[in-house]
């Protein structure tokens, strides 16, 4: 667990000090909801944000990389199991309407990387520490720098092993930019 703490302590030192002059930086705190008696809590960090319009069938684009650090746990009280893990991910968003004519509102997508420290998790075999996170959702613009949003996250390893149960998680998320 301690080597899945210094890689994100590494990426994120990596990534901050080359956008942090632009002032163009994000931090998200989610609640994660997953099957049976899965939840967690997820720690975000969104060290760019940029848009994207090259593609004229796409509209603009808004795309951020994220890297964030999950806290799993499973079970009851008195017997239960947590597990961590660390990801990166590009996400694209558009958005394609406004709620009550202020609020704008957003989907997104994203597919990232992510390595998880056991393997052994609520009562599956996940198959290996390397692990997709797939996300959809919708995101709502509350300001210039706050927005909360719903998604569906699926964690898997894509078929990579032949134990692939995966770990499916609905998500709320409040988001802060600057």
């Amino acid at each position: 667990m301690n080597k899945l703490a210094v890689i994100w302590v590494a990426l994120l030192l990596h990534f901050l000090p080359a956008h942090a002059a632009n002032l163009n930086q994000g931090i998200a705190i989610d609640y994660l909801d997953g099957e049976s008696r899965l939840s967690g809590l997820r720690l975000a960090y969104r060290p760019y944000y940029g848009t994207f319009s090259q593609i004229k069938q796409l509209g603009e684009l808004d795309v951020y990389w994220e890297m964030s650090v999950n806290l799993w746990e499973f079970g009851e009280n008195n017997h239960h199991d947590t597990n961590l893990a660390i990801a990166i991910s590009p996400v694209f968003s558009s958005q394609f309407t406004t709620v009550a004519n202020k609020y704008p509102l957003k989907w997104e997508f994203g597919i990232g990387v992510s390595l998880i420290d056991d393997t052994q998790f609520a009562g599956k075999d996940i198959g290996s520490h390397y692990q997709f996170e797939d996300r959809l959702g919708l995101v709502m613009l509350l300001d210039e720098q706050q927005s909360v949003s719903m998604r569906y996250m699926h964690y898997s390893n894509g078929g990579l092993n032949s134990k692939n149960p995966g770990l499916d998680f609905f998500n709320l998320s409040y988001g802060y930019r600057f």
